[in-house]
């Protein structure tokens, strides 16, 4: 846990395990006098679910206003009357984009939690009870942080409620959407904080746009993702940067729920490697976490550094440019870093088979050519 504040009036502190940050986000829940907005990808019927319901439920029947806004997909296993308590009590729950073949491929990957919007929480953490401990002995390695700054937190209750309004995309608010494709080309104007909200669509996303800035003239980059699959541009940014003799260091998962996304991101190690670009894998648990460093410049949100976030979630990330907190971020990926295992190219290169050659090829095929396709087809064809 990690305090940073400056003159900026940034206010954030680091909480990067899970017995960290959902004993701080219920704690917000309970403090709360009007509002609380939630929004998760996974939502699971577990011990975190039912004290998460318990504490949404509670201040339902204080009269707050609660609204709570899960992906379709990502809770797919969560009980249809799980949150009956809680609308019962005044409460709104919306399933993001209910299931349907045709529109399947559109998600919400975001995490967000904004209390009385005075204070809110990001991050990669779902609520779901593998997410709950401290990332090396037990529960799954992710980063998230509070934050107190009044203009990101007026910021992110509003995404919030612009995508809670359509989430059902059956409201007449839908048709906002057809604007997305525009918004994507918006180059936000550089600042000491920037709310980057990662859209379905064409183009580069306000993500790409930020990150291949600040590497592009970055000393040291230490990059933590869950899912590597970058486009063509960043993964050029990364070993160029090497190349110019930039300290470039990437954590990957190790261990991973998504064993054809894991198999994605190897085939791409042998030419980072080459480029000077120096690899780690997690090791202890299932790596989730998602921040990036480049210099003084910290990203810190929803998204992976793969196709799937940077082209077709919706997703939430924060650049933040401020000394201390990027201090914070850089003790966070050297507690993580010890807990890895460096990649060598000469031994990564002995270790490949044809056919894990194969299974790297034909995994990288699928996620970053087939699914894009298919999902942002969809997409399209929902704005119509």
């Amino acid at each position: 846990m990690n305090q940073s504040q400056s003159p900026q009036n940034h206010a954030l502190e680091w909480l990067c395990t899970g017995w960290e940050i959902f004993p701080a986000m219920l704690d917000a829940i309970g403090a709360a006098k009007k509002s609380v907005r939630l929004e998760t990808y996974i939502y699971a019927d577990g011990q975190l679910g039912k004290k998460f319901l318990a504490a949404l439920t509670a201040a339902a029947q204080r009269g707050i206003h609660v609204q709570v806004l899960i992906d379709a997909v990502g809770s797919w296993y969560l009980s249809s009357d799980f949150f009956k308590p809680l609308v019962d009590a005044g409460g709104e729950v919306r399933r993001f984009n209910p299931l349907n073949f045709w529109r399947f491929g559109v998600r919400d990957h975001r995490k967000l939690l904004v209390c009385d919007d005075n204070v809110a929480f990001v991050g990669g953490f779902n609520i779901s009870d593998e997410y709950d401990g401290d990332g090396v002995k037990c529960g799954w390695c992710d980063a998230g942080a509070k934050i107190e700054n009044p203009l990101l937190i007026q910021k992110l209750a509003l995404s919030f409620d612009q995508l809670f309004a359509t989430a059902d995309f059956h409201r007449r608010p839908l048709l906002r959407l057809r604007a997305f494709r525009q918004r994507r080309k918006h180059i936000a104007k550089k600042s000491a904080e920037e709310l980057l909200l990662n859209f379905p669509g064409a183009g580069k996303s306000p993500f790409q746009i930020a990150l291949h800035n600040d590497l592009h003239h970055a000393k040291d980059i230490q990059i933590v993702t869950a899912y590597f699959l970058p486009t063509r541009k960043l993964r050029r940014d990364l070993r160029w940067a090497a190349r110019r003799g930039a300290r470039v260091r990437l954590i990957l998962a190790g261990k991973t729920d998504v064993p054809i996304s894991q198999l994605a991101a190897q085939f791409y190690y042998r030419r980072l490697l080459q480029s000077g670009v120096e690899i780690y894998e997690y090791m202890p648990q299932i790596l989730h976490a998602k921040l990036m460093i480049a210099d003084g410049a910290v990203y810190v949100g929803s998204a992976n550094l793969d196709i799937r976030s940077l082209k077709l979630n919706y997703e939430i990330m924060l650049r933040l440019k401020d000394e201390a907190i990027a201090e914070g971020a850089r003790n966070y990926f050297e507690r993580v870093l010890k807990h890895c295992r460096r990649v060598e190219l000469g031994e990564w290169q002995k270790s490949q088979t044809f056919w894990m050659r194969w299974k790297n090829y034909w995994a990288h095929w699928l996620l970053r050519y087939v699914d894009p396709y298919v999902a942002l087809k969809q997409f399209h064809a929902l704005k119509k």
